[in-house]
């Protein structure tokens, strides 16, 4: 071979390879498209009418809050389906509430009729969690920090699902009435922060005691409710849930009908007044 055709057959070798490094560097400048990412539940519309209350003994007492909720709402023209999860002393960072809302877990049938099992149909079993910490977790110095922690990461949770997140503001205990404002504040602020309703039990607590001081809203260990605490609880998730008034509802529990009426007002008023 010449020197002249030797050289240009290095010239030519020599462009092809800077041709081949420049579709190189333009395929790799150009990521591959991403995929559409798959949409979400869409999140819950319209009242709550399938609830998962996460909690404590504060609802387990008196036959459960969630069973009195649902009579209460059923007396006002609305059917409410409810599960109960609780905890003896937990706080909310006890509850597992990924594996609570896994698929075919809570929820996947009720019990209807004459004790008959009913399937429920698949996917999103709930469209409302309601969470109350311990009774002091919001506002205990060691504790506080995961009460927030916690409301954050559920609430997100929650959202990326389509479900309501619900915090139910407990109450203070009867021989520590400063602690209503401190739960109050707490429960406000997570609320506020992470998009999610705050029900003000805690502060009906404190106006139905107002309203008639011998009125007895608690057990003999005066953290616990009593079955008035209970009902006033009910009325006022009833009331924070749908926003209507559950003064007159024939559901009493079984208390006397002045004393349920004073807790049904107490509860309406105190939704009332937290919400302005």
């Amino acid at each position: 071979m010449t020197p002249t055709r030797n050289r240009l057959t290095r010239l030519a070798g020599r462009a092809a390879l800077a041709v081949a490094a420049l579709v190189l560097a333009a395929c790799g400048s150009t990521p591959p498209a991403a995929p559409a990412a798959a949409a979400g539940p869409a999140p819950a519309t319209g009242p709550a009418q399938a609830i998962l209350w996460v909690g404590n003994s504060f609802f387990y007492y008196n036959n459960s809050l969630h069973g009195h909720f649902g009579r209460l709402a059923s007396a006002g023209g609305t059917q409410a389906r409810s599960t109960s999860v609780t905890i003896s002393g937990s706080g909310m960072d006890w509850h597992d509430l990924p594996s609570l809302l896994r698929p075919n877990g809570l929820g996947r049938y009720s019990f209807v009729g004459d004790n008959e099992i009913r399937f429920n149909p698949p996917g999103r079993q709930y469209d409302t969690v309601i969470m109350m910490d311990c009774s002091q977790c919001p506002v205990h110095p060691q504790l506080q920090g995961a009460f927030h922690d916690t409301v954050r990461k559920n609430a997100a949770l929650l959202r990326q699902q389509g479900i309501r997140p619900v915090l139910f503001m407990s109450w203070a205990y009867k021989d520590k009435p400063e602690m209503t404002q401190q739960l109050a504040d707490a429960y406000t602020t997570a609320g506020k922060a992470n998009g999610a309703q705050v029900i003000p039990v805690g502060l009906a607590f404190a106006r139905a005691i107002a309203m008639k001081p011998d009125l007895e809203l608690y057990v003999a260990d005066k953290r616990h409710p009593s079955l008035a605490g209970t009902y006033l609880s009910a009325c006022t998730s009833y009331a924070a849930l749908y926003g209507k008034s559950p003064v007159g509802l024939a559901y009493t529990a079984g208390l006397p009908a002045d004393t349920a009426r004073l807790l049904q007002t107490a509860a309406w008023e105190t939704v009332q007044a937290y919400g302005r």
